[in-house]
């Protein structure tokens, strides 16, 4: 079984910044990619962030520039720096790795930008 924590999320102004992290209970140093994933209130659950392993980042239009993926395999961990944040960023940020030929989900972190 693998398991996914996210952590990191919390209440911030607009314009702040929060550095979520995702640790996994088993090495992802082979993993093919990690994403990050938001789903606000009565929305679906959308890609933000993408990295494929050996590959570029790639991030939803509404935060490129704005946000930032990275790992530390060391660590088995993922990261998602943000900064600029808007209250449209609001939601519950979800960490993504594929193993064994399925798809691995944490719990989610909430993220909440107040105007």
């Amino acid at each position: 079984q693998v398991q996914l924590e996210e952590s990191g999320g919390g209440l911030v102004q607009a314009g702040g910044s929060l550095r979520l992290s995702c640790t996994v209970s088993r090495s992802i140093l082979t993993t093919s990619r990690k994403t990050w994933y938001r789903q606000a209130p009565g929305q679906q659950r959308d890609l933000v962030a993408s990295l494929p392993t050996g590959g570029t980042a790639n991030y939803a239009d509404p935060v490129k520039g704005r946000f930032t993926i990275s790992t530390d395999n060391a660590k088995n961990a993922v990261y998602l720096q943000m900064n600029s944040l808007k209250p449209e960023d609001t939601g519950v940020y979800y960490c993504n790795v594929p193993m064994f030929g399925r798809d691995f989900w944490g719990q989610g972190t909430q993220v909440i930008v107040s105007s």
